[in-house]
């Protein structure tokens, strides 16, 4: 645990405020959900993941993809690689770039005309947001040798498994 050097008082109704540069550092935006733990003596705030939720269905999800399309696959909530397909599990936990993290903010799909490279692989890609009723959670990122069309519908595919387990949970 890193120890910041700030102190904050709680107000009269339980608040207390998360300073600027710890928003800024990890990423939190305003209206962001946070998770609240209790651990000992301490109090842990963590940023909270509707996709990191469903972690086991979403590595089910690229495990199957792969066998059955022989696509790779990596699902990402807004920070970070989730869930990834067999040859790509060294990705796992891997931070998200600012251009990726845009596409989440601005929930757009994108789908390469030429080979692309993320991660230090190089590929053709096909990306597509994950967007639940109330935000965009994360990437649904598909990487193939070839330039395929079909891949935005195995995309759509997950998306909709995704989202429809986050609409239900």
């Amino acid at each position: 645990m890193t120890k910041s050097g700030i102190t904050r008082r709680i107000d009269e109704l339980g608040r207390i405020v998360v300073p600027k540069e710890i928003r800024y550092n990890l990423g939190i935006r305003d209206g962001e959900p946070l998770e609240i733990y209790t651990s000992d003596n301490s109090i842990i705030i963590k940023k909270y993941s509707q996709v990191e939720n469903i972690k086991d269905l979403s590595q089910n999800i690229c495990n199957i993809i792969n066998d059955v399309c022989n696509l790779e696959i990596l699902i990402s909530d807004r920070e970070k690689i989730i869930a990834s397909s067999n040859n790509l599990k060294g990705l796992l936990e891997s931070k998200l770039d600012t251009k990726y993290k845009d596409l989440i903010d601005n929930r757009e799909s994108y789908i390469s005309d030429s080979e692309d490279i993320i991660f230090n692989i190089h590929a053709y890609l096909t990306i597509i947001p994950i967007i639940t009723s109330t935000d965009c959670s994360g990437l649904i990122i598909i990487f193939s040798k070839q330039k395929q069309e079909e891949n935005i519908k195995y995309a759509k595919i997950v998306q909709k498994l995704i989202v429809q387990k986050l609409d239900i949970a």
